[in-house]
């Protein structure tokens, strides 16, 4: 097993790519109209047009900067505890709004500065609705200096 030398190390940071974001994410459906009303009219995005070079199906949405699409499948994906997470700027009314419509609000393991919860869309897939009350802190979160690793 080669170990990387300082000089090696340094050579790879000045060739490695700058990521500066998260663009989409893809989500796989079953029922692409079903999901269409769910993430149109019940989590409120705005369809997009799709690349014109695409000849597949898929639907597109805005999402502040990001994108989300919309795959169809045959099969569900496998439910697990992959998710997206959305911003909202008042966790309790979110809860209220998912409730008036029937949705279930899973709480979940808390987060220092942070009131969250997850939905599903209805092919399963969780979605987690997150209000930073404040700024996450990861030195607040880090292990006691004395814990054994």
């Amino acid at each position: 097993m080669a170990i990387a030398t300082e000089t090696q190390s340094s050579a790879a940071a000045a060739l490695q790519p700058s990521f500066s974001g998260i663009h989409h994410c893809s989500i796989i459906v079953t029922d692409l109209a079903r999901a269409d009303h769910f993430y149109r009219e019940v989590l409120g995005l705005k369809p997009i047009h799709k690349p014109r070079t695409f000849d597949f199906t898929v639907l597109w949405y805005q999402l502040g900067d990001q994108h989300v699409h919309l795959i169809p499948s045959s099969e569900a994906d496998a439910v697990s505890p992959r998710h997206m997470a959305l911003h909202v700027s008042d966790a309790r009314a979110t809860r209220r709004y998912f409730k008036r419509l029937g949705i279930a609000c899973r709480e979940t393991t808390p987060i220092p500065g942070a009131d969250r919860f997850f939905v599903s869309d209805p092919d399963g897939n969780l979605i987690e609705c997150i209000q930073w009350l404040r700024p996450y802190d990861p030195e607040e979160n880090a292990p006691p200096r004395d814990a054994i690793p």
